[in-house]
């Protein structure tokens, strides 16, 4: 029934409607306080480093376009084409920056996210404590910390106006309907560890904190998935699956949850063995923005039945609905394990190692670089003395034969490719110790500028043009004033740059910004991507039409409005404001 519904609403969509898409909101007030017992669970599960989650406000508008929808379907009859209309009214916000262009959209230098604002009624605060009673809040400092991402330079004008902590899938599908009947918007929220505005509440609205739900529900051993709730970890649901024998292989940043990892199509270090989040999602359950509950597939390993819904809403960072329910494939804990570091000249050097590597055939399972910048904020970081060179991480996996054999073959290739200091670990702790100079290189970077904030890059290039794309960036970034680490997921041509930048100073910002698009544009120009695993959300919808171009975001847009017709769906986020069909 639900399927049908969202199908009916995408076909009347893609034919005659071009309803406006409604923006919600307008001046933070506080509210009556209700008391909220999750927040104990919440400073446990929520606080940690992603997770997630504009139209015209013109109700007028609204109410003449939905009553011309009837009219366009009977003249369709008679052959009637509906052209495109420039209408600002069919595009997103009208918010404009210091240039005169909308802030998100093409060209935007924006860091601040606007929206329209206006009173949540007391009405649907009333409704969503009837269904989850005392998790719900209106007090202030909870609201703050759900409306201002911790890891994110990207900020919003408004705060979430309600914070709400469902239990269960039917909470959730209550509290969506209730905000949809409304027209209030409303933003998922799991970690809290995206770094790219996907939690912001522009809008104001309902904060859905997916936190509470994080169960294990069942565990198939013998077919080695596993179903789970949303608000549970990668790194709790691997301490969960370790005595089985089994683990799943994505590896974000630590305090991501499993419902945020689907919404921003994440990976992480494994992804060069293991794939990215939407090939190791087998199904979800998804509550549609009419409270519909939406299965997207069997549990079989793989299917030709229908659509694939469960790809469309992996990435889709909470714009098409809310994560309640999630079907893993899962993998065997590898029998034995070496880990090798070493060092060289040149990220260029670095860069063609890795790519050697990936054409030797050798399964790596992880192939990390970390520039000179960033082994010095290791070292500062944690009182180490590593050589402050470019350096390559490697983890190889199998039976202990097979593991050193890839050892060996990796250590002649970087021989060749003007490597030294090879050097790898089978202990479980150097091993452990080794990685750790990784997985902590964002907060390693603090250490050299304690009170700045930190732009991140994400972009990805066939493998072929990495070493290329790494070059030409450090170029730049070596000439820049401030600071600034690359560290790469070098197997799959994916690499970050962590650049450092006092809020406070203008020109920093702006010179954090030139660098960031130097690096995006270039990319695209090697037929690369913006973002390689950090997703869309408020910072890099600027950068979408170059990548995708026009009609591949209009049809975005189209199926957004047929499954979202009141644009309650974490609005402002994935599709650039200057869309119009």
């Amino acid at each position: 029934m639900a399927f049908n519904s969202w199908f009916s609403r995408l076909m009347r969509a893609s034919s005659s409607s071009r309803a406006a898409l409604d923006g919600f909101r307008g001046p933070a007030r506080s509210r009556g306080r209700h008391p909220c017992p999750a927040r104990r669970a919440l400073a446990a599960t929520a606080a940690g480093p992603g997770g997630s989650g504009s139209g015209s406000d013109d109700r007028r508008f609204w109410l003449w376009s939905s009553a011309l929808v009837p009219l366009a379907v009977a003249a369709s009859a008679g052959s009637l084409a509906l052209r495109s209309s420039p209408d600002p009214s069919l595009c997103g916000a009208p918010d404009l920056d210091a240039g005169g262009i909308k802030v998100g959209g093409k060209g935007s230098t924006a860091y601040l996210v606007k929206g329209s604002h206006k009173e949540v009624p007391q009405e649907l605060i009333d409704e969503l404590v009837a269904v989850c009673g005392e998790n719900v809040t209106t007090e202030y400092e909870e609201r703050f910390f759900h409306g201002k991402p911790q890891n994110s330079f990207h900020k919003a004008v408004n705060i979430p106006d309600v914070v709400v902590f469902p239990r269960c899938e039917e909470e959730v599908s209550k509290i969506v309907k209730s905000c949809n009947e409304h027209k209030v918007p409303i933003v998922p929220y799991g970690g809290a560890t995206s770094i790219e505005g996907h939690t912001l509440s522009p809008n104001g609205g309902v904060c859905i904190d997916m936190t509470l739900m994080k169960r294990v529900k069942v565990l198939h051993v013998e077919d080695m998935d596993v179903v789970v709730e949303p608000g549970i970890g990668w790194m709790e649901l691997n301490e969960y699956l370790e005595p089985y024998g089994l683990f799943f292989p994505l590896d974000p940043g630590p305090g991501a949850t499993i419902g945020g990892m689907c919404a921003t199509r994440c990976s992480g270090s494994l992804a060069v063995r293991y794939g990215t989040m939407r090939d190791n999602v087998i199904s979800l359950k998804v509550v549609l923005a009419n409270g519909d509950v939406v299965k997207t597939a069997s549990r079989a390993r793989k299917s030709a039945a229908g659509y694939d819904l469960t790809r469309l809403i992996i990435g889709s960072e909470g714009t098409l609905g809310v994560i309640t329910e999630v079907t893993l494939r899962l993998q065997k804990l590898p029998q034995h394990s070496v880990v090798a570091m070493c060092n060289f000249r040149s990220v260029k050097d670095a860069a063609d190692v890795a790519i050697a590597t990936m054409h030797s055939g050798i399964q790596v399972s992880r192939v990390e670089l970390l520039d000179e910048v960033q082994i010095k904020a290791v070292n500062l970081a944690n009182g180490k003395n590593l050589p402050e060179l470019p350096t390559l991480m490697f983890e190889f996996i199998g039976t202990e034969a097979y593991s050193l054999e890839q050892t060996n073959i990796v250590q002649k290739i970087v021989s060749e490719h003007n490597g030294s200091d090879f050097v790898f670990a089978k202990d479980p702790e150097a091993k452990k110790e080794l990685w750790k100079i990784r997985k902590e290189a964002l907060w390693a970077c603090f250490t050299m500028e304690p009170t700045f904030e930190a732009m991140i890059t994400d972009v990805c290039v066939p493998l072929s043009h990495l070493a290329e794309l790494i070059s030409r960036s450090k170029q730049e970034l070596d000439a820049s004033q401030l600071t600034c680490t690359v560290v790469a997921h070098a197997g799959d041509g994916n690499f970050h740059t962590v650049v450092l930048f006092d809020p406070s100073e203008n020109d920093q910002r702006q010179e954090a910004e030139r660098l960031n698009h130097l690096m995006v544009h270039t990319a695209l120009s090697m037929e690369g991507t913006c973002t390689g695993e950090h997703g869309v959300g408020t910072g890099k919808m600027k950068y979408l039409e170059e990548e995708l171009g026009m009609e591949a975001l209009r049809t975005m847009k189209k199926i957004k409005q047929a499954v979202d017709p009141n644009n309650i769906m974490n609005p402002g986020k994935l599709i650039p404001p200057h869309v119009c069909f």
